[in-house]
């Protein structure tokens, strides 16, 4: 008796956090009764009770209760279609069945049919009735709370599919030219996957291409848009096209990829001739780079044209040459690295802070240099509430294992 007591106070407890019950029930001897289960079992709980499904549907549409007791005899529907009916106007509240005396397999196949509980009217005290509504009512948060789970975890497969697509593992065959190091860090927002990405392929004969770029906005048709544009550069480095037309090529890709017309990507692309010692570079909108010596960091903004989709078939882009000599690197970024806001204040790190923090920088050696500038910037932006965007960056430059004659 005592441990009977005592669910029945958890019960009521927890009613009393919680707050009400909807009621589909034509017949008024049978509401009457509910009304006194609730009475007895609840005090204080509220019951809202409608005599149609029709009259259910407006009440869903305003305000959602904890749970729907739902009799399958209705004037405007019958049977399991009741059930149904509820479900498509909302599927985010318990459901218990109310069945009569010859109807237990009813409500068993309204169980089946995703109903949380059954109970058979006349047969149902206060404390079964007040223990059945808990129970479904924690049955569905934690089908809810399942799903949710489930979806996230769906997602976040989803996003590291994304990510693979977005940020490869460079291709290098042959004997390698280059030194390449690679980091991505995501925004505070990271729920959205950005559309920054990069790569790099070597050639057989030692030269090396590579691309870094971004797609305008955040989400999974942006995080597309971007593989798409990533394997379509590397499928023309591979076909040995180059220069303007690889652009052009690229930017009818994303006329015909992206979902919105005021969609866009920023896009360097770069040829490393080893032999010269020198890179060609294209640039289509994005930021400039950073150059490192052992003596100093300065920043390298070539002439461009627009970024991808912002004048279809009307832009052009010059292929600059700049000299790269041995022990000098080259840092590409997208622009999520110096558009954090820093300090309170809220004013953006920009370009020219970029460059501050990078001379700063004690060490020339690629992986050393690249995470200490991704330190730097986030540690500048931390009372601003860390990086807004996505931060993709890439550091390239001769390897010192080889003698190239």
């Amino acid at each position: 008796m005592a441990d009977e007591q005592g669910e029945l106070d958890t019960t009521v407890a927890w009613f009393h956090r919680e707050s009400s019950l909807l009621l589909v029930e034509d017949d008024a001897a049978d509401a009457l009764l509910v009304e006194e289960l609730v009475a007895d079992a609840t005090p204080g709980l509220r019951l809202e009770w409608v005599r149609s499904l029709c009259e259910a549907g407006e009440r869903l549409a305003e305000q959602l209760p904890d749970c729907v007791l739902l009799d399958l005899h209705l004037p405007d529907a019958q049977g399991l279609g009741v059930l149904a009916r509820v479900r498509e106007y909302t599927d985010e509240v318990a459901v218990v069945v109310l069945t009569g005396l010859a109807e237990e397999r009813t409500g068993l196949a309204a169980v089946a049919a995703g109903a949380q509980d059954y109970l058979v009217k006349g047969r149902v005290e206060p404390e079964l009735f007040a223990r059945a509504v808990r129970y479904a009512i924690q049955r569905k948060q934690a089908e809810r709370a399942t799903a949710a789970l489930r979806a996230g975890q769906m997602r976040a497969q989803e996003n590291a599919r994304l990510e693979r697509g977005l940020l490869p593992t460079p291709l290098l065959r042959g004997e390698r030219h280059a030194d390449v190091v690679t980091r991505y860090r995501p925004g505070r927002a990271q729920a959205l996957l950005g559309g920054d990405f990069y790569d790099v392929v070597q050639q057989a004969d030692g030269t090396v291409h590579a691309v870094i770029g971004d797609v305008s906005g955040h989400g999974p048709d942006e995080a597309a848009t971007g593989v798409a544009l990533r394997l379509a550069w590397r499928t023309l480095v591979l076909s040995g096209i180059t220069g303007a037309r690889q652009l052009r090529l690229l930017e009818q890709l994303l006329l015909a990829e992206r979902t919105g017309g005021q969609t866009f990507a920023t896009v360097t692309s770069l040829v490393l001739l080893p032999r010269q010692r020198s890179v060609r570079v294209l640039r289509a909108g994005h930021p400039g780079m950073l150059v490192c010596t052992e003596a100093d960091v300065r920043w390298v903004e070539v002439p461009g044209g627009p970024a991808l989709g912002f004048l279809p078939e009307q832009a052009d882009w010059p292929v600059q040459e700049l000299s790269l000599p041995t022990g000098a690197g080259l840092v590409l970024f997208t622009d999520g690295l110096f558009e954090g806001r820093t300090g309170p204040g809220g004013a953006r790190l920009g370009e020219d802070g970029l460059l501050r923090l990078a001379r700063t920088l004690t060490t020339r050696e690629p992986e050393d240099f690249v995470d200490q500038l991704i330190g730097s910037v986030e540690a500048s932006a931390q009372e601003a509430g860390g990086l807004d965007d996505d931060v993709a960056v890439m550091y390239l430059r001769w390897s010192r294992d080889q003698d190239v004659r």
